[in-house]
């Protein structure tokens, strides 16, 4: 099960395993799911009633899982910003984000020993609230059988819909830093894009948090910074990654632009920089348990179809415990 779950997920990255052409990963992946559903090419209602075909969905579960779960990484943003945990059930679901309040140093007379006791309170606690996310689907692991539908299309398309599902939850927890919900940890600047402005906002979240400071935003918003392009290495970046990949010495991370769903509208706000120094990610993102496969009965429905649900149980939330700044422009982009 092992062997065909990466042969599946290299599939699914466009990596060719071994010696293996795509069509025959693709046929191999076949077989071995034909080989999981008792040998047949066909959904059989009577296999599933009596467990004869259990693996198949064991594997359909696992390869979900390891595309949709393990492919947060690949993306810059979300290895700098996001902190996300796959916990078991009944695991404790609580993230912790330290004090970093500073001691209070008092002045006091030689051979006296009066200042005041301080601690430190042990940080912040906050556990993330989940729901369950879920696709419904019908007939295509016949046709997956059958060899009408490739397994690496399948695999794409329950993927990446769950995937665009977590962008979209981790983007609107993202757009929803703002001082009405961060309050004291927030600087605010806006207007028209001023490299000064920029500047200043910078050394306010460095001096608050004694941390060197990165901006982010989307590829558009950071075309701001190239405006005015003052080395060779700048234009490279420029041409190379669409944005300057510092910013007066200060790092640059790009968060890639998606569309809402059915739309052409864009999820994250272009005009929205954010200015973060912090040991530890912002945007808390937990999955519980695994994927799950959960098979529906083709009695149900009047074509005697069968369907099942894909099923995952997921949950963001911000949690900040430095300053940050946020530059909003009124600039047209």
């Amino acid at each position: 099960m092992n062997d065909i779950v990466k042969l599946a997920v290299d599939a699914y990255h466009g990596r060719v395993s071994g010696n293996f052409s795509k069509q025959e990963t693709m046929e191999t992946l076949r077989q071995a799911l034909i080989d999981a559903n008792n040998g047949s090419t066909t959904l059989s209602y009577k296999a599933v009633r009596d467990g004869k075909c259990n693996g198949l969905f064991a594997i359909m579960e696992e390869i979900i899982a390891q595309t949709v779960i393990r492919g947060l990484g690949d993306e810059p943003f979300f290895a700098a910003l996001v902190d996300e945990r796959n916990l078991a059930l009944g695991d404790m679901n609580e993230f912790v984000a330290p004090d970093n309040s500073l001691f209070i140093v008092s002045e006091i007379a030689d051979g006296v020993r009066g200042s005041r006791r301080q601690r430190l309170n042990g940080g912040e606690k906050k556990s993330i609230t989940t729901s369950i996310k879920s696709i419904r689907v019908y007939e295509e692991m016949t046709r997956l059988l059958s060899g009408r539908c490739d397994m690496d299309v399948f695999i794409e398309r329950v993927a990446e819909s769950f995937k665009i599902k977590m962008y979209e939850d981790i983007f609107d927890c993202w757009n929803g830093l703002t001082a009405a919900s961060l309050g004291a940890t927030y600087y605010p600047t806006a207007g028209s894009f001023s490299t000064r402005a920029l500047m200043k906002l910078i050394q306010h979240v460095e001096a608050a948090t004694n941390k060197t400071a990165t901006v982010v935003g989307t590829k558009l918003g950071l075309s701001l910074l190239g405006d005015e392009l003052i080395s060779e290495k700048q234009k490279e970046d420029l041409y190379n990654i669409g944005f300057a990949g510092r910013f007066y010495g200060t790092p640059v991370v790009s968060m890639r632009q998606i569309h809402q769903r059915n739309s052409d509208a864009f999820v994250i706000n272009d005009n929205k920089l954010i200015i973060i120094a912090a040991d530890t990610k912002p945007v808390k993102y937990v999955t519980e348990g695994e994927a799950t496969i959960v098979l529906g009965n083709p009695t149900d429905n009047a074509d005697l179809s069968q369907e099942y649900f894909c099923l995952m149980k997921t949950g963001v939330a911000a949690m900040v415990n430095e300053k940050l700044g946020v530059y909003e422009t009124t600039d047209t982009l």
